[in-house]
């Protein structure tokens, strides 16, 4: 019961994770945060289109790796009791 709780926090937090990562990276949060505005080669690194599509991509990953703990989580078969 316990491993199947923790197995299911892990699924949440792949999902969220993967969701911020690719959708932020596209949005004005991305365009105007505190690292941007503040370092002129943090902006000039931050709102390249490959950055923004390298951390898209960790969100899929991400996202691909919840998928996967969530079928484990669905397929996998509880040990038989010999009694």
């Amino acid at each position: 019961m316990r491993e199947r709780f923790s197995r299911s926090l892990l699924i949440v937090y792949f999902f969220e994770v993967g969701l911020v990562l690719l959708v932020a990276p596209w949005t004005n949060f991305w365009d105007r945060n505190f690292f941007v505005e503040a370092n002129p080669l943090a902006e000039a690194v931050l709102t390249m289109h490959a950055v923004r599509g390298g951390v898209s991509g960790v969100g899929l990953l991400n996202l691909g790796a919840g998928v996967v703990e969530f079928s484990r989580l669905l397929l996998r078969r509880e040990p038989r009791v010999l009694r």
